[in-house]
């Protein structure tokens, strides 16, 4: 079976049956030799961080934030993100999943949290470890628990994916962040201090950093599945991107969950691809239908 994942193709050597990331992105993609990288969708994957160093790091960020924050302790906001986000890190440890899309859990530390910030911008993050925060300017955009469940798919997957990891060693800040894994990250120069943060994927009285493209692109993908393993309905994920759409084209400032995720017809057209193919992996699921590992 040719599976296709993000902007790379690869190879299923487990399930006969779709986990069915069947969205072919580009005209004639052929599978990479192989596909034995560690990535997602088996893509190579340079990481410079251990598991305890990604953890360490996604914890003292997260601190720093809510530090710096107005963090609204309960109410109906906070209990809807929680159990929107925990049904997401539910469906998230779904083993054929994982292994489809090769994402990984094993090996490293989480501490799933969950809480909202009182900001006016539309936004959210999570840091490496589970470490998760949304924006209050954010729930009113996110019209019900499908379109919220959208945005927290998408920032849980780059976690899952390790993407802040892969964009620290590509950024060459890694003996930065080695230096702050061990405890420190309060002693580096607040500018140092700032950019690490921002690579990690925490936005608060900073700017986050844009993930690359194809880093976006995976994030949406895993998005998607992991909020139809999660029972929410993928169809809303064009309504969300829509809704972000078209307040950009309005003018002015975008939202900084737009100037963060660039929302654009392709990625729209991605996703559309990609819901029948989450819908029938669902189905396959719930029937019984995915092979285990070994037959």
């Amino acid at each position: 079976m040719i599976v296709t994942f993000g902007v790379r193709c690869f190879r299923s050597p487990v399930l006969p049956l779709a986990l069915a990331l069947i969205v072919g992105l580009s005209n004639g993609c052929a599978p990479p030799r192989g596909g034995k990288g560690e990535g997602p969708g088996h893509r190579s994957q340079y990481l410079v961080l251990s598991p305890e160093q990604e953890y360490s790091l996604g914890r003292q960020a997260y601190q720093e934030v809510l530090n710096k924050s107005q963090v609204v302790r309960d109410g109906s906001q906070v209990d809807r993100v929680r159990h929107v986000g925990e049904r997401i890190v539910k469906a998230a440890e779904i083993d054929p999943l994982q292994r489809e899309v090769n994402y990984h859990l094993k090996g490293y530390e989480w501490k799933w949290e969950f809480n909202v910030l009182k900001d006016n911008h539309v936004n959210a993050f999570c840091l490496p470890g589970g470490k998760v925060a949304v924006f209050t300017g954010l729930l009113p955009v996110a019209e019900d628990d499908d379109q919220l469940a959208v945005v927290l798919g998408h920032e849980i997957a780059h976690a899952l994916a390790h993407h802040s990891n892969e964009r620290i060693a590509r950024q060459q800040y890694h003996d930065f962040a080695l230096r702050a894994a061990g405890g420190f990250l309060g002693q580096l120069d607040p500018q140092h201090a700032a950019v690490l943060i921002r690579l990690l994927g925490g936005v608060n009285q900073v700017q986050g950093l844009s993930y690359d493209r194809q880093q976006e692109s995976e994030a949406d993908h895993i998005g998607i599945f992991l909020m139809t393993f999660a029972g929410y309905n993928p169809d809303e994920a064009v309504t969300f991107w829509e809704r972000m759409e078209r307040a950009t084209s309005r003018g002015g400032k975008p939202p900084e969950i737009l100037s963060d995720h660039p929302s654009d017809a392709h990625r729209i057209t991605d996703i559309r691809k990609w819901i029948p193919n989450a819908k029938a992996a669902k189905r396959a699921y719930d029937e019984g239908r995915i092979a285990r590992p070994g037959k």
